[in-house]
C-alpha cells in the first residue's frame, strides 16, 4: 500500500510540474487569473477535479 501512495504521488508532481516546465508564460498568466477569481469558483473547479478524480478510480479499479 505505501508503494502505491508513494507511486501516486509521483505522479501527482510530475503532472503537476509539467504545467510550469514547458509553459511557464501560460502558467504564470494561469496562476493570476485564478487569484483574482472568486473563491467560489475555485471552489467549483477543485468540486470538478474531485468528482472525475473519484470516478476515475473507480473505473480503473473495476
Amino acid at each position: 500500500m505505501t508503494d502505491s501512495v508513494l507511486l501516486a504521488l509521483a505522479l501527482v508532481c510530475l503532472i503537476e510540474g509539467l504545467g510550469p516546465l514547458l509553459f511557464p508564460k501560460r502558467w504564470k498568466r494561469l496562476l493570476k487569473t485564478l487569484s483574482e477569481a472568486p473563491a467560489s469558483n475555485i471552489r467549483q473547479i477543485g468540486l470538478g477535479l474531485v468528482g472525475v478524480s473519484i470516478i476515475l478510480l473507480y473505473v480503473i479499479n473495476l
